[in-house]
């Protein structure tokens, strides 16, 4: 099943390109609002991150949604997983944001929830497909759509965030740094935090539409780094530009991947008996968090990258945990989607529980060495099947003896070929994947 238009994840592209631009975002919204009509009566909520073109694609989706007789429910700038839970508590038949997650200001995109705030199923993506190359139509005056805002989305937010705690939850006496990357969370997060007791400094909370994941947030840890070192904290907390990734920094100033994060959720649920199942990574989790939940004896699978794929695996094993190493976690027994505040306080109450430092929780996970490449890819040959890279890829995993494994394959989101070799020892591991990189970038040639 081929999709003309949409992606792993959505829609997402250059602000200007097609198919990000204001008509095709009004067709887009026509072709939703169609869609999910035919599906019964018709409500739509939009939220957005903080990236200056989401005033000018929520316009344009609110005028098709309202011309195919949706109504529209306006939610402003709210992290993607709300989104999803709002789409839930309003009984909406679905949710978009309009985001570009981790990428700069000039990129945006559109992400659809169904009214169960989860992906959306894959015939109704065709369906809106099938409606994007058809002629637009608008319905009767009495029948097109109603908009609304709902004012208190914030705050229905922040208190589902701490109903995933106990309520007697007391953060009193820890040190937070919380950047929030100019981007969806810096309304929400900081007042989680505080609300639940704990000192919070917060970086990065003052969107002008441009400074979204600009040198700051998961994607750029140095100045929550420094912070964390400067004000002596407990540990700091790193949101992307859409709230649905995460990563750490402990008291020392040292990074916590998404690998280390998923480890110390996991940890804590099996050692209370909650953890039913196991756990799903991705094809680039580390090989040491594999052999990790192997001593613990906690079942662990990979997925494609991307949390589309782990979502899938979840639901089919009805198991309840899983993540991508770049902080993307999903915590089924809480909500439906990657949510980045829920996953950190899973984090802390797990420290809490244990009364350990972040410091300490992250070296029960010893990290196999790890090299990632990227080679530039133009198109045409795809490298990753030619015969003498596959050969190459055989030699090398067979060299390693068991104790290494290499992963070859193409970025979803940009013209890259990434190489990726990891195993216990460095040196030969760098090795390996300098000679696999060098390969690949002849055959791209």
């Amino acid at each position: 099943m081929t999709r003309k238009y949409f992606g792993t994840d959505g829609i997402r592209g250059r602000v200007g390109q097609f198919p990000i631009t204001p008509d095709f975002m009004l067709k887009l919204g026509w072709a939703a609002g169609m869609a999910f009509r035919r599906l019964g009566a018709c409500r739509v909520l939009v939220g957005k991150d903080t990236r200056i073109s989401g005033y000018m694609f929520e316009s344009a989706l609110e005028a098709g949604l309202s011309a195919a007789g949706a109504d529209v429910m306006l939610l402003g700038p709210m992290p993607t997983p709300a989104i999803a839970y709002l789409t839930r508590t309003f009984h909406a038949e679905a949710g978009i944001v309009i985001s570009a997650s981790h990428n700069p200001h000039h990129d945006n995109g559109i992400k659809f929830f169904s009214g169960q705030g989860t992906k959306l199923p894959d015939e109704v993506e065709m369906m809106i497909e099938e409606l994007l190359d058809a002629p637009m139509t608008v319905v009767e005056s009495d029948k097109l759509g109603k908009v609304s805002r709902i004012n208190d989305a914030a705050g229905r937010y922040i208190e589902f965030c701490k109903s995933s705690v106990p309520s007697s939850t007391d953060f009193a006496g820890l040190k937070l740094v919380i950047d929030c990357a100019h981007g969806a969370t810096y309304k929400v997060a900081p007042n989680v935090f505080r609300e639940l007791g704990a000192q919070v400094t917060v970086l990065s909370a003052e969107p002008n539409g441009l400074n979204i994941n600009d040198d700051c947030g998961s994607t750029h840890m140095g100045n929550l780094q420094a912070a964390v070192l400067a004000g002596h904290a407990d540990l700091g907390i790193a949101f992307d530009g859409d709230g649905d990734r995460v990563l750490m920094v402990d008291h020392t100033g040292a990074i916590v991947d998404g690998d280390d994060l998923l480890f110390i959720i996991a940890r804590d649920l099996h050692e209370r008996g909650k953890l039913q199942g196991g756990v799903v990574g991705t094809l680039m989790s580390n090989l040491g968090l594999e052999l990790a939940f192997a001593d613990l004896k906690i079942p662990f699978v990979r997925a494609g990258v991307g949390d589309r794929y782990v979502v899938a695996e979840l639901l089919e094993r009805n198991w309840q945990i899983g993540g991508e190493n770049s902080g993307h976690i999903i915590c089924f027994q809480h909500t439906t989607t990657g949510d980045a505040i829920i996953a950190a306080l899973q984090v802390l109450l797990a420290l809490r529980r244990r009364d350990e430092s972040l410091a300490l929780a992250r070296q029960a996970l010893r990290k196999c060495p790890q090299v990632l490449l990227n080679v530039r890819f133009a198109g045409g040959v795809d490298p990753v099947q030619h015969p003498a890279v596959k050969e190459a890829c055989e030699r090398v995993t067979v060299a390693m003896g068991g104790r290494g494994r290499v992963l070859l394959r193409k970025s979803g989101t940009e013209p890259l070929v990434r190489v990726m070799v990891e195993g216990d020892d460095e040196i030969l591991v760098r090795g390996y994947a300098d000679e696999l990189a060098k390969l690949v970038t002849e055959v791209c040639a």
